[in-house]
């Protein structure tokens, strides 16, 4: 089969705050990202490489009939990407944004129509789930309409998530898929897995004079809505150079969009000093408002300030909009010490005792404080280069080289603050300063990594190993005397080690019973950690991360039980599957994981 006949390399990126798009048409092309059309002004329609993951409900009177139209959208009463960032700046009520971390959130229910969070009743309504899926849906029209002799469901598509998702994210990222109108599943791919498959294809065969047998490569990810880091190993296979991921960071919803509304904050506490008030909308407003502040000031030669204005709300508000600025001085204090701190390599996340009652939203992490969640990954993981009882094994795992990824690190400023605050603590243990991995356009890394990942996977090219990103488990209740007001206790028991490779499956050899025909609640874990634990290890689930549970009735007998193994399967596009095998029959339930809120 020739290259004009074979599938389309397609890379895809859905990101917190753009989504992009890339794709590779022959062997040994590199791969390019796709301009998306786009309105970008009302009646204006432009291909842009960055698709924003925002999504704008107009009023019935904003806009003439035709102002948003799109070549395969004519009739469009909504819009996204450049337009819709733009207007819901000043009109924050209107604007779904972060769907992605919304898409992640266990304590919501995902496919509810929640979103824009907090909007009046007027407005219309989505779930994280269509709005995902509408800006999937989106790169699908718009690769449609330039390659009408090519239609994305005969291509060969990998869509990214981030390393932390678990198995619910990641299926519910596979729905949204699915929901867009794409025919055949995506592959998923690991962004930070996607990042170094990008540094990959623009280093071609120089790469091994960048890297050697034993180095770990740290992968630094920090986007709108999160912040993932993993660790890459070079090791050695039939002498050649082979890359394996060893560990993956907790989810940790930090990132730009935490840095807009920190500013916004400050520029707030400003104005009110001056007798200014801002009320809740005015502040959506603002945060908005920072973020193109924050973009500007941490690029290259940057201007001492930077203009800020948001609509007024009120009669004594001159000409009725607020005016003011974010200086270069603010913007350093706020990020770099306070997202970017000088830390030591010991330091942990700090959480503060939390209030009895809190407005529902998004599970922010507690502790913006990147750097100390770097040392407590690196600590965390330092069983991964080096083995039990080895006395000179350092205190964390030490990075050689450092690969930046994601639209925060493009600012040299940050980028020197974390090679600095790493270095220091490398050098205090007698090693050496990592040493960057240079990539291009982080913006784009993850779409044309993935793309370059599905030519590997074609056409036999370097893969980077690694498997599950966490160690799943399933509760077990224990058989024990009742005790009154006092629950049965339950075992968490491993049904996925950690690495667990696409297309492999396990069985569980110890039965249990399956009740049926009543309903229960089927209780799950996972951990990134956790690496050593084999298929029926048990553990004390206070030491993992529990995931959304089942709460199902299973087709059967009321209350009858029956006995079962379970089996675990990790399907070809990256999903988990598990089920329920009655044992001796070919009787087979299927646990499928849970989306909504118990």
């Amino acid at each position: 089969m020739s290259d004009e006949t074979r599938p389309i390399a397609i890379g895809i990126d859905l990101g917190t705050t753009n989504c992009t798009l890339a794709f590779a048409r022959g062997k040994d092309d590199t791969p390019e990202p796709l301009g998306v059309s786009q309105v970008i002004a009302a009646g204006e329609v432009t291909p842009r490489p960055l698709l924003p993951s925002f999504l704008y409900f107009p009023a019935d009177s904003e806009f003439a009939a035709g102002a948003l139209a799109l070549p395969w959208y004519g009739g469009a009463r909504d819009v996204v990407g450049t337009f819709a960032r733009k207007q819901g700046a000043s009109t924050p009520a209107r604007l779904v944004s972060s769907a992605k971390s919304w898409l992640s959130h266990a304590s919501v229910d995902r496919r509810g129509e929640i979103l824009p969070w907090g909007s009046p009743d007027e407005v219309p309504k989505v779930s994280p789930l269509q709005a995902s899926a509408r800006y999937l849906a989106h790169l699908r029209a718009a690769w449609d309409e330039e390659n009408p002799e090519s239609p994305l469901a005969e291509q060969d598509v990998v869509l990214t998530v981030p390393a932390s998702f678990d198995a619910v994210a990641r299926e519910l990222t596979m729905e949204a898929a699915e929901l867009a109108g794409f025919e055949e599943p995506p592959r998923l791919l690991e962004e930070p897995q996607a990042a170094m498959y990008d540094w990959l294809a623009q280093r071609g065969s120089d790469w091994r004079q960048d890297v050697a047998v034993g180095d770990h490569i740290l992968v630094i990810d920090v986007g709108g809505g999160t912040t993932d880091f993993s660790l890459i190993a070079v090791r050695e296979e039939d002498g050649e150079l082979q890359l394996e991921r060893i560990a993956v960071g907790d989810h940790i919803l930090l990132g730009g969009d935490n840095m807009d509304l920190a500013l916004a904050h400050t520029v707030r506490a400003r104005l009110e000093s001056e007798g200014v008030k801002l009320d809740d909308w005015q502040m959506r407003a603002m945060t908005h408002a920072c973020r193109g502040a924050k973009e500007a000031l941490l690029g290259d030669n940057p201007e001492s300030s930077y203009p800020l204005a948001i609509a007024g709300r009120g009669s004594k508000l001159i000409g009725g909009t607020v005016r003011t600025e974010l200086t270069l001085a603010e913007l350093e204090r706020v990020i770099l010490d306070g997202f970017f701190p000088v830390v030591n390599a010991d330091d942990r996340t700090q959480a503060p005792r939390r209030a009895g009652l809190t407005v529902i939203g998004l599970p922010y992490a507690a502790d913006a404080a990147m750097t100390r969640h770097l040392a407590a990954f690196l600590g965390r993981s330092a069983s991964a280069s080096a083995s039990e009882g080895d006395e000179t094994r350092p205190t964390f795992v030490h990075p050689t080289a450092i690969l930046f990824n994601g639209g925060v690190t493009q600012s040299p400023r940050i980028r020197d603050r974390i090679c600095d605050v790493l270095g220091s603590w490398l050098e205090a243990e007698g090693g050496s300063r990592p040493r960057i991995l240079q990539g291009s356009d982080a913006e784009l890394a993850v779409s044309r990594g993935a793309a370059y990942y599905a030519q590997a996977r074609r056409h036999g090219g370097l893969r980077i190993r690694g498997g599950t990103a966490q160690a799943h488990y399933i509760g077990i209740e224990r058989a024990e005397l009742a005790v009154p007001g006092i629950p049965p206790r339950v075992d968490a028991v491993c049904v996925a080690p950690f690495g667990m490779e696409e297309g492999s499956e396990v069985n569980l050899d110890q039965a249990f019973g399956l009740v049926l025909g009543e309903p229960v609640s089927f209780r799950f874990f996972g951990s990134t950690s956790r690496k050593d634990d084999m298929v029926g290890a048990v553990v004390d689930p206070s030491d993992l991360t529990e995931l959304s549970p089942i709460e199902t009735t299973l087709e059967g007998t009321d209350g009858q039980v029956v006995h079962v193994r379970l089996h675990a399967r990790v399907t070809e596009v990256g999903t988990l599957e598990l089920s329920a095998v009655e044992e001796g029959t070919s009787q087979r339930w299927k646990l499928s994981f849970n989306v909504r809120v118990a």
